[in-house]
């Protein structure tokens, strides 16, 4: 059975400058290893705005909180790579 691709999620809100360099780490990480991610923004969830308050944006990797703030390309590349090779 092949192993689950991870799901990567990246939290966001509107006018957050960091946000924007976010997006472009998730992106560059996720291209390079052929993978996709999606976008919530906190502005349309009440959850979410409480969960994560004050460190937006947020890096989601199969639910888990990975990062925050800025985002760590070569953290979130190992921390894909373990997911896509379960059990080393």
């Amino acid at each position: 059975m092949p192993t689950p691709l991870p799901d990567v999620v990246l939290i966001t809100k509107a006018d957050c400058h960091l946000c924007s360099d976010a997006r472009a780490a998730v992106g560059r990480v996720t291209e390079a290893l052929g993978l996709g991610w999606s976008e919530q923004s906190v502005d349309n969830d009440v959850a979410l705005r409480e969960r994560f308050a004050e460190e937006i944006p947020v890096v989601l990797v199969d639910g888990v909180q990975r990062d925050f703030w800025k985002i760590d390309e070569v953290r979130l590349e190992r921390t894909l790579r373990r997911a896509l090779q379960p059990g080393i």
